[in-house]
Order: structure tokens, then C-alpha cells, then sequence
């Protein structure tokens, strides 16, 4: 029997990413309160936010210095725009902040509200900037096949899940897609990391050759995919991949939605993974998800570009109501403070040898086929038989069985496809939560494996 507020919720939201029929049936959880790495549902259970929300509540729940700062700006300038040349003390003073912290060097910041609005503000920028340069033709952007970069209608057309393009009649023109970068699932037998990356550039350069380097403007890229399952990059990939784009002249975006500000153990994925971009996007853990806030940074021969572009066309005719919104760009800075100030990437970088040998553990698990994460951020794969990678139905969402089982745990993971679960805690999760996580996750895949013996469904 579904509670009064659950019916409620079923017959007035529409809730992203969930099978909306099933979910009439079952119904919400829903919550009321978070304190650390811990939230609470309506009954007054507790469960431990092994997602950080959605990748990004980094500094965890009930902060009181961000919710201060948004008080305070809220009582103070509540809101005002950045069109026609207004703008305000906290976004001048995070644009500075975001450019000095950068990994590489940044002349610009544009300011969204999620990291959606920032990559489909990457394809616009790339698009006005080679109509600028007097290149027309350079427009094709390449993603990767399961990468994930935001649902508006570019940045649904880069992201590589056939879920988000599937009767939304994408992806639009102008987007590809290259192979997926995931060793396990896609290496060939007896091929080493180093080679597979190797074969993963070779085939990203035959696309450029095949769709020709003057058309092929950009490459957009997440350190460790996300929503594609928490992949972790196999050995030489980046280096080899950057080497690529330069021979072609590429733009190389990074799309630091996820990794940004901690979750790999540095400030950016770019610094864990020696990347070079030309432009950034950031979003999520920019104020540990408090405010929404994402944005772009970008490079200064790309703001010269677009300058000129600018003064060609009499304005710079992109934007949004709330870009640099005053109270978000105010939790922003104060995020960036308490992340400098509480030294919160040297304790990540402490705690991660236990968070990823927990997580390698679960390998030997009878249904866990790959188990491999960075920093604080992991994924596994479950799999019907370990020796041949055959994966279950994808009817029979083993994973989000799992993931049900886990709930029941009192421990909060995410279903990916692939049937893959992905783990990302807030940053400040301590060694003793680490365990609580993983013996939590350890009890919901001894229920999988219970259950998938009840249902006959062969695992190995």
C-alpha cells in the first residue's frame, strides 16, 4: 500500500531517468533530511548516499558555511543577470577563482545552470568560433559511444546512450560518436591496455579521415565516464587520443562535470590524467550541488574568435536568465574555500587506497565481472558467467535489482546500463563510512546472487 504523499507524488511528477510505468506501482522514496553522507526518508530511516546524490553533493549534507552563504546572499542581492553588461561581486569573484584553480590556463568563464546548459553551450561556442575563423565546414563534434554529457537537444546528441537519443529524434547533425574506451568489455583477446588505447585512437583518426580534418571542428571527453557506467580510462589512452586531435587541429573539450573539483583525488580529472583542453565545462560539485551552477571555461584564442564574432554581428546572442546567479556563485566560492581551506583533496587522496581496494574486492564476488574506480568515484559489472563476460537479459535489470537490494541495505548506489553499479560518496566520507558502504554493497550482491538462483537464471 502506497502512502498518501507516494500516490501524491505518482499522480503529479514526472521523474527523470525512471520507467514510469513500473513506478506507478512501486512508487517513491522519498526524503526529508541529509546530514554528512547519511539521508533520512519520511520514516526517519537513514541510508548512506553512496551516489552523492548524483555524483555530486561532494561536501555532503546540512553544511552550514554553504547554507549561510546562500542565506547571506539571498538576504543580500537575491538575484540580478549578467545580460547587457550587468554583473555583481560573487560571479567576478568565482570566475577569478575558477580561472586561477584551472588546470590548464583559461581566459573566460561563461556561467550556466547545470552541466546540460554547459556542454550545449560548448557546441554553440565551437560552432559561432569557426564560423569567425572563416571555416564554415568545421562543425562535426566527436563524442564517444556510452559517454554521457547532459539531456538538452546537443548535449543529449553527444552523450552515447541509446536511451537518450530513442524516439527524441537525435542525435542532431554534425554529432559522431568514436568507440567506447572500456577495456573490459570491448578489448580483444590477449590485447594489453596500452594496445587497446592504441586501437581506440587509430579509430578515431580513421573518422576524422573519414569525415575529413576540415570538417571535424571538436572532441569532447569525460576523464572517467559517468552515467556510462564509471569508466575508468585503460592505460595510454589519453596521451595517445590528445597526440590525434593535435596532428588535426581538434579542439579538445573536457567535460569535468563529474571529476571536477576533488572526486579523482585532484581538483580536476585533467590533472589526474595529464589532459591538455581547449575549453572546460564544469557543473555538479561546483557547490556541492547546494545551488545549481555549471559553466564554461575556455581559452583565450577562443575568446578572440568569438570576439570578433561579436563585434561582426553587434552582440554575443547566447545566455541565460540565471547565468552567474548571485547566491550560486556565492555557495560556489564559498565550496572552493572549504575544499582549499579543510584540505578535503589530501584526505580524498588518503582515503582512496581503501575505497578502491573495497572496491577491487568485490571482483571475487560470484556475479561482479569488472570492479575499478579512482579517487572516490567506481564502478562494477555484473555478469552472468565471469569466465565468458556473458551478461544477464538486459530485460531482467540485474543491476537495479541490486541496487533495490541495496536500498533495503539502507544504502543508496545507481543502476548504469550494462548492468553496471556506480559508487561516488561525498568526498568527506570517513574510513569507517567506506566499510559501512561496501559491507552494505557486499550484503545486497549475496541477495542478487540469492535471488538470481530463485529465478533460474544460470549465473555462474
Amino acid at each position: 500500500m502506497l502512502s498518501n504523499l507516494a500516490v501524491r507524488d505518482i499522480e503529479t511528477l514526472i521523474h527523470p531517468y525512471t520507467q514510469l510505468a513500473s513506478f506507478r506501482e512501486t512508487g517513491p522514496l522519498i526524503l526529508e533530511r541529509g546530514e554528512g553522507v547519511w539521508v533520512y526518508d519520511v520514516e526517519g530511516k537513514p541510508y548512506l548516499e553512496g551516489m552523492a546524490g548524483l555524483w555530486c553533493t561532494a561536501l555532503g549534507y546540512s553544511n552550514e558555511e554553504l547554507i549561510e552563504a546562500a542565506r547571506a546572499q539571498l538576504a543580500k542581492l537575491p538575484f540580478t543577470h549578467l545580460f547587457s553588461g550587468r554583473s555583481h561581486d560573487p560571479a567576478i569573484e568565482l570566475a577569478e577563482k575558477l580561472k586561477e584553480i584551472a588546470p590548464v590556463p583559461m581566459s573566460k568563464v561563461f556561467f550556466t545552470s547545470s552541466g546540460s546548459e554547459a556542454n550545449d553551450t560548448q557546441v554553440k561556442l565551437v560552432w559561432y568560433m569557426n564560423n569567425a575563423r572563416g571555416q564554415p565546414r568545421k562543425k562535426k563534434i566527436i563524442s564517444r559511444l556510452k559517454a554521457y554529457h547532459g539531456v538538452t537537444v546537443a548535449a543529449a546528441s553527444l552523450t552515447g546512450l541509446p536511451a537518450n537519443h530513442t524516439d527524441f529524434d537525435l542525435p542532431i547533425p554534425n554529432i559522431l560518436h568514436t568507440s567506447c574506451p572500456h577495456y573490459y568489455r570491448f578489448a580483444e583477446p590477449g590485447e594489453s591496455e596500452e594496445d587497446f588505447s592504441t586501437r581506440m585512437a587509430n579509430e578515431l583518426e580513421e573518422l576524422i579521415l573519414k569525415e575529413g580534418p576540415d570538417t571535424v571542428a571538436a572532441f569532447i571527453a569525460e576523464p572517467i565516464m559517468g552515467a556510462g557506467g564509471a569508466l575508468v580510462p585503460p592505460a595510454g589512452y589519453f596521451e595517445k587520443i590528445q597526440a590525434v586531435l593535435a596532428k588535426y587541429d581538434v579542439l579538445f573539450i573536457d567535460d569535468e562535470v563529474i571529476c571536477g573539483f576533488g572526486r579523482t583525488g585532484r581538483l580536476w580529472g585533467a590533472q589526474t590524467y595529464a589532459l591538455k583542453p581547449d575549453t572546460l565545462s564544469f557543473a555538479k560539485a561546483v557547490t556541492s550541488a547546494y545551488m545549481p551552477l555549471g559553466g564554461v571555461m575556455l581559452n583565450e584564442a577562443m575568446y578572440q574568435a568569438i570576439l570578433d564574432e561579436s563585434r561582426k554581428i553587434g552582440t554575443f546572442g547566447h545566455g541565460y536568465t540565471y547565468s552567474g546567479h548571485p547566491a550560486s556563485c556565492a555557495v560556489g566560492l564559498k565550496t572552493i574555500e572549504i575544499l582549499q581551506r579543510d584540505r578535503i583533496l589530501e584526505k580524498v587522496r588518503a582515503k582512496a587506497p581503501k575505497f578502491e581496494a573495497r572496491l577491487s574486492a568485490l571482483a571475487e564476488h560470484p556475479l561482479v565481472g569488472e570492479a575499478r574506480g579512482v579517487g572516490l568515484i567506481g564502478g562494477l559489472e555484473i555478469v552472468a558467467d565471469k569466465a565468458t563476460k556473458r551478461q544477464f537479459e538486459a530485460k531482467r535489470n540485474v543491476a537495479a535489482k541490486c541496487v533495490g537490494f541495496a536500498q533495503g541495505e539502507g544504502l543508496i548506489v545507481r543502476s548504469l546500463s550494462g548492468d553496471r553499479i556506480a559508487i561516488c560518496p561525498p568526498l568527506i566520507i570517513t574510513e569507517e563510512e567506506i566499510d559501512m558502504l561496501f559491507d552494505r554493497l557486499t550484503r545486497a550482491l549475496d541477495r542478487t546472487a540469492e535471488w538470481v538462483r530463485q529465478e533460474g537464471l544460470g549465473a555462474a
